[in-house]
């Protein structure tokens, strides 16, 4: 097994008891969590230069021959979903339209069972032409990043002048039956964040479920500021200065999002507090970054080199116990309100969202 800075075999418990692994094929942790939501980067590549991301200039991407490739990446969602009871997987970036192949790897994963529900989070350039294969191709529903409608803002903040091509993206795949189709939003103070309400109704007006995004310390130029953040309690204030906001009255379980109904329904907006409402304890994901390393948490700076194993003639069994290894010794939570917190190495576009 190949590990980077994880203490295998015995974890610290709840209780800071080391105790062993119990003889569970799930992703379980010492904290009763089990982790069923797999999230897959099939790229660190993006063609945006968003500013909480990355430098303008962008970055130095992996080398083809660190990816995994298509049946690298096959075997390991093979032993997600039948040794590990991973039920539900997301495909994200950098931008994984950018992936060659994404509508023949998608139909390989819709052939996998028991039948993974598959979504896509996407910055949505190129996606008006290809939605409707990749619905055909075994897509059940997708996320696309939208920070604002406003073509100036778009590009003070993206880089890049293409707010007409996630416009398009957004029509198409609600044409191609991607429902829900859902909007990613961060807002950030001094750019976006009074253009919240005018975000929300045209989400509202299209179909779209909008979901705002606490700014997390995930860039690479590790320049992200509390004092920056624009905090979810800010989000709903200046929602509720022309909106209703009731709680939405369905249990929220494992998503990330609090959401709220939209001056009574049917439409609703969520809130996604990563940093001022942590929802570890309700976490089920597991990560998977392009190049084959397993990450028990977004935040977390160790990670399990799967590649290397499948690369260095492991078996089944073995790669999927030190992906069970890895989740076991998850932290109760992020950390990021601690003293000592320090920010990911990787930036989100090598990690995958």
């Amino acid at each position: 097994m190949s590990a980077v800075n994880l203490g295998l075999p015995r974890m610290r418990g709840p209780h800071g008891v080391s105790e062993p692994r119990p003889d569970n094929p799930a992703l379980i942790d010492t904290f009763g969590r089990v982790a069923t939501d797999l999230r897959v980067s099939l790229t660190d590549r993006c063609n945006l230069r968003c500013s909480y991301c990355m430098p303008a200039e962008g970055l130095p991407w992996l080398p083809g021959e660190a990816v995994l490739t298509d049946d690298e990446l096959m075997r390991l969602l093979r032993i997600a979903v039948e040794r590990l009871g991973v039920t539900d997987i997301r495909l994200t970036g950098g931008e994984p339209l950018l992936r060659p192949g994404l509508e023949e790897l998608i139909a390989r994963i819709a052939e996998l069972r028991p039948r993974p529900r598959l979504s896509m989070t996407t910055n949505g350039i190129g996606l008006a032409r290809r939605a409707v294969r990749l619905a055909e191709a075994g897509l059940n529903r997708i996320n696309i990043s939208l920070d604002t409608i406003n073509p100036e803002t778009f590009l003070a903040i993206a880089r890049r002048d293409r707010l007409s091509h996630v416009l398009d993206g957004l029509a198409a795949a609600r044409e191609a039956g991607l429902d829900p189709v859902k909007v990613n939003a961060v807002l950030l103070r001094g750019v976006n964040e009074h253009e919240a309400a005018d975000l929300l109704r045209f989400c509202l007006d299209h179909g779209y479920h909008l979901r705002f995004i606490e700014q997390m310390p995930l860039d690479a130029q590790h320049g992200w500021n509390r004092r920056d953040m624009v905090t979810a309690e800010e989000i709903l204030a200046l929602l509720r200065a022309e909106f209703t906001l009731t709680p939405a009255s369905e249990p929220r379980g494992g998503a990330p999002a609090e959401r709220w109904l939209v001056d009574g329904g049917p439409g609703d907006v969520g809130v996604i507090a990563s940093v001022t409402r942590p929802f570890c304890s309700a976490c089920e994901r597991t990560r998977l970054t392009a190049d084959g390393a397993v990450r028990s948490c977004l935040f977390s700076n160790d990670e399990t080199d799967l590649r290397g194993l499948l690369r260095n003639g492991a078996d089944d069994e073995e790669v999927a116990q030190a992906w069970r290894m890895t989740m076991w010794g998850k932290l109760a939570g992020h950390e990021i309100n601690d003293a000592g917190f320090a920010q990911p190495i990787r930036p989100m576009s090598a990690i995958g969202g």
